[in-house]
């Protein structure tokens, strides 16, 4: 499905989100065999992996939609923005009760499948709408999906599970980005205030729920082979946190340098 509305993309020259697309898919998809082979203690490369995603994706969101949703309507632009903090919030919250539930389904692959589809969506909405936007928000906030496929696959692994269902959510943000971009957001600036309001809160929680918590029952501790007490080795892991962080923001400020 991901080939084919690529083929579609292609023909109406959304060349930005069709490359986003394929990133988002590929970094996923190499995610899949690093998980799938490091099952040691590699707690460095999850703190730096999610840490520059997490930077990345705060700094974009700021700087690329922030702006926009407040200049097509300051007022509701805030309030979208406070929107999709809001129900970005929710969204995790009842996921995570979910968990206590027996469903048919693998919990890890719907989570990231739904975060997916979701994520395209918003991406291909905001890309169809504003086609002058470069692509070094698409990219950035996509770059999450590395270090997720790689937790998510350790994590499958680990649990006896096959980590190529993980190719599901890598095309989700694909498919569902460029089928939103079809559609056409009407020219009223409050509504698109809220949109691109909504876009930089949901993007913005998503990079806040990605930095790398360095606790007692996180991702990076379940990573950790140590014996006795992991606090030493854990506030080691907080400096690399907040380097990681800095740096990912960085980049994208640089890249903007570049480009513009």
């Amino acid at each position: 499905m991901l080939a084919a509305l690529s083929a579609l993309a292609a023909t109406a020259g959304a060349w930005k989100l069709l490359g986003i697309s394929w990133v988002a898919f590929l970094a996923m998809a190499l995610g899949v065999p690093l998980g799938r082979r490091s099952l040691g203690d590699r707690p460095w490369a999850l703190v730096w992996g999610y840490g520059l995603a997490a930077g990345a994706m705060v700094t974009s969101a700021a700087v690329f939609l922030v702006p926009q949703a407040i200049a097509h309507h300051a007022t509701f632009g805030g309030f979208g923005v406070a929107l999709g903090l809001l129900i970005g919030f929710a969204g995790h919250t009842i996921g995570h009760r979910l968990a206590h539930y027996d469903l048919p389904l693998d919990r890890t692959v719907a989570e990231l499948s739904a975060h997916a589809f979701s994520a395209g969506i918003i991406i291909g909405v905001v890309y169809g709408n504003m086609p002058e936007l470069g692509p070094i928000l698409g990219l950035a906030i996509v770059s999450h999906k590395g270090p997720a496929g790689y937790a998510a696959a350790r994590r499958l692994v680990t649990n006896g599970r096959d980590p190529t269902v993980l190719l599901l959510p890598a095309a989700g943000v694909g498919i569902a980005a460029i089928v939103a971009s079809l559609v056409q957001l009407p020219a009223v600036p409050a509504l698109r205030g809220v949109v691109f309001g909504f876009a930089a809160g949901i993007f913005l929680h998503v990079a806040m729920d990605f930095l790398p918590r360095c606790e007692i029952g996180s991702d990076v501790h379940e990573l950790l082979t140590v014996t006795g007490d992991a606090h030493e080795l854990l506030d080691q892991l907080r400096v690399h946190a907040v380097l990681s962080t800095g740096l990912g923001g960085a980049a994208v400020f640089l890249s903007w340098l570049v480009v513009s």
